[in-house]
């Protein structure tokens, strides 16, 4: 079992970074044959001083919108709950197989017991790999989760990473 997370807070826009950063992974392991499933953000925007937050199911779709717009003057988070909870049923849809999980972050819903939470720990003990992008303001909550089994790993390091964890399956 092995989790593997990286810091998704340093340089530019947080989500936006570390969604390029698992989508390059996805399409590396794709095309190294690896049966890939998960979930990377990708943003849009900005629209009046927001960005859209649209998350897509790996491997091929669908985009699915988990913000909502809540006016041009809100402050409090845009994140859609139901819409949420409708990709993490389309990722568990698509689960069968799945060599790699990749899921675009352990946030504030999965710190609470919701989200991907439940699914990460499934996938995790049914011995396929996962990584997971971590803000330090949830890392606390996410390492209390994850325990031993949480590896950190450099973010330009997340491909060797991975390999090395499929590589870890074959020999067991």
């Amino acid at each position: 079992m092995r989790i593997g997370y990286f810091d998704s807070s340093g340089g530019g826009s947080e989500s936006g970074r570390s969604g390029g950063v698992l989508a390059e992974l996805a399409r590396r392991l794709l095309a190294d044959g690896v049966t890939v499933r998960g979930a990377v953000q990708e943003n849009s925007g900005p629209r009046e001083g927001h960005c859209d937050m649209d998350l897509r199911i790996l491997p091929d779709g669908p985009l699915i919108r988990i913000s909502q717009d809540l006016g041009p003057h809100a402050t409090g988070c845009r994140l859609d709950p139901a819409a949420l909870e409708t990709a993490v049923m389309e990722v568990e849809r698509r689960l069968p197989g799945a060599q790699f999980l990749i899921l675009n972050k352990f946030g504030k819903h999965e710190a609470e017991g919701r989200g991907f939470r439940q699914m990460l720990a499934d996938v995790a003990a049914s011995g396929v790999p996962v990584l997971v992008a971590v803000n330090p303001v949830h890392q606390r909550a996410f390492l209390d989760f994850a325990g031993e089994l949480a590896e950190e790993v450099a973010e330009d390091r997340v491909h060797d990473w991975a390999l090395g964890a499929l590589a870890g399956l074959e020999a067991a």
